[in-house]
């Protein structure tokens, strides 16, 4: 087995792939030093001289790991003593690094470079592609399959969060057997806001003028705030605004492209077929208008979506 590194960089600023790769990374330390001893330091916080006391050589010996959490917040005392440190480090310590990515940091990290820190990367799950690759790489993970239909149920109701995801995945996964599909992901999480939003979403594009305002008149009346339906609303059309710009090409080709999952690009170009461009940019104006109002610029917000909605499904008709 090969020695420990010296140091270990854990850049990104996805939080739950950062603590997933710190808790890797001392598991793997673990399997030559099962006593391995471990120190986390909040780098907002640091104090002057930490780093050079927990580095120090133990009374009693032994492998330690340091962990440094959250190194763009770092004070100007951690940057310099972690950049002194690591011109000598010690042997029997790993220096295990969280780091956000912003520019906080920058000489430390240089510092890091030199030494030739192994680098772990966690970058955001920010596009529906990210989420839809995540959601499906945590049911294979865990040992389980799921359909597309139940994935994508499982982004839309959930999918602000990877923590959040992540933690629906396991609970699906735990209370239930065999394929998950999207009728499970329904009895689990179909009350969800973002669920709520993309039903009404879906209904409106679809130019569902009935169907769109009753499932708005119950989200309203079960506590939903206007605010994310509307924002739903806008983040549909401006699909298919991107994918009506896209041109010709495979979905999984043009995927990465637009930052959107497959299916979502196959929906978008059926939907597109129902609309004209005069009628797609009535339907993104009125959402605009709508978002004013919902956040304080009109006196009535349901009204305002109510609206927005019924502009949507007659410019969809129009087209």
């Amino acid at each position: 087995m090969s020695s420990p590194p010296t140091a270990v960089l854990v850049r990104g600023p996805e939080e739950l792939l950062a603590e997933r790769a710190v808790s890797a990374t001392l598991r793997d330390l673990r399997e030559t030093a099962p006593d391995l001893e471990v120190i986390r330091l909040a780098a907002a916080g640091y104090q002057p001289g930490e780093l050079a006391t927990h580095t120090s050589p133990s009374l009693f010996g032994g492998d330690k790991a340091v962990v440094v959490e959250h190194l763009d917040e770092a004070t100007d005392d951690l940057i310099e003593d972690l950049t002194d440190y690591l011109q000598l480090p010690a042997d029997d310590v790993t220096l295990i690094v969280t780091h956000s990515g912003a520019q906080r940091g920058k000489r430390a990290l240089d510092a890091l470079a030199k030494q030739k820190a192994r680098v772990i990367e966690c970058p955001a799950i920010k596009t529906d592609r990210d989420k839809t690759d995540f959601v499906v790489n945590e049911f294979r993970r865990q040992g389980r399959k799921a359909t597309p239909e139940a994935v994508r149920a499982l982004v839309e109701a959930l999918g602000r969060d990877a923590r959040e995801l992540a933690s629906a995945v396991t609970q699906l996964v735990e209370d239930t057997d065999g394929v998950v599909d999207d009728r499970l992901v329904e009895v689990y999480h179909g009350g969800k806001v973002e669920a709520t939003g993309f039903r009404v979403a879906d209904a409106a594009v679809a130019g569902q003028t009935g169907e769109a305002l009753r499932l708005l008149r119950h989200a309203i009346a079960t506590g939903v705030d206007p605010v994310p339906i509307v924002a739903v609303l806008a983040s549909q059309l401006r699909q298919l605004v991107k994918v009506g710009s896209a041109g010709r090409g495979g979905s999984q080709q043009l995927s990465k492209q637009l930052g959107m999952a497959p299916w979502q690009i196959d929906k978008a170009r059926r939907q597109l077929g129902h609309w004209t461009a005069e009628g797609l940019g009535r339907a993104i104006q009125a959402v605009a208008a709508a978002d004013v109002e919902v956040k304080g610029g009109g006196r009535d917000p349901v009204f305002a979506v109510e609206r927005a909605v019924l502009t949507i499904t007659s410019a969809r008709r129009d087209g």
